[in-house]
């Protein structure tokens, strides 16, 4: 497990970026990996796991249930699954229309509040859909997530990074008090955190190579 060298790159990140360490929240992508994988990376202080498939993702919560952990759903959303990532997942990544938000919404039991972040939509319609999520109850919209297309060009990660941040701005200014940038991999953290990453979602340069 490479978990120290992740938290180095953060930290070396948020420097050059004249942010404070804390500013970043490191999400560890546990997907196809062993519960026991999720197990050691708690042990070494890390609290919040991302699943991008609902069935393995429930099961290793439930069987770690004990630790406590904070689990957060990062895939696809189908209709029928949105009853099981209500019930168990703390936050979603992934909302994309307003008929999977209602759905989480009315699965969520009473007195918890889904803390959703959104993804897969054009900019032009992300206004629509926020107000939407956030209009729901039990759900709480904190914010944007992306997944840009890989590339070795750190200038344009940055400018894509950018475009999701200024996004938010604008949504913020418009009324909404969204906190959170869920953005940056294994590959492209630091461009993330340089242009307000808030979280970022690292699974490989943790837990090495997918199984998958």
């Amino acid at each position: 497990m490479n978990l120290q060298a992740v938290r180095q790159r953060i930290e070396s990140a948020t420097r050059v970026a004249g942010r404070p360490f804390q500013s970043v929240r490191l999400l560890a992508v546990s997907k196809t990996f062993p519960p026991e994988a999720v197990r050691e990376a708690a042990q070494a202080g890390l609290r919040d796991f991302g699943e991008n498939y609902a069935q393995e993702g429930v099961e290793k919560i439930r069987e770690l249930s004990a630790l406590a952990l904070t689990w957060h759903y990062i895939g696809p959303i189908q209709s029928n699954k949105t009853r099981a990532i209500a019930e168990h997942f703390d936050w979603v990544h992934s909302i994309d229309r307003a008929k999977i938000a209602a759905r989480l919404a009315e699965a969520r039991g009473a007195g918890r509040t889904e803390l959703a972040t959104k993804s897969g939509v054009a900019p032009s319609e992300a206004a629509q859909l926020a107000k939407e999520v956030a209009a729901l109850p039990r759900l709480k919209l904190r914010g944007l997530m992306a997944v840009p297309e890989p590339t070795p060009d750190e200038a344009l990660q940055r400018r894509r990074f950018g475009q999701l941040r200024e996004l938010r701005d604008r949504l913020n200014r418009d009324g909404f008090a969204m906190d959170t940038l869920s953005m940056g991999m294994s590959a492209d953290l630091e461009a993330a955190i340089a242009e307000g990453a808030t979280l970022v979602r690292v699974g490989t340069a943790i837990f090495g190579e997918r199984r998958d």
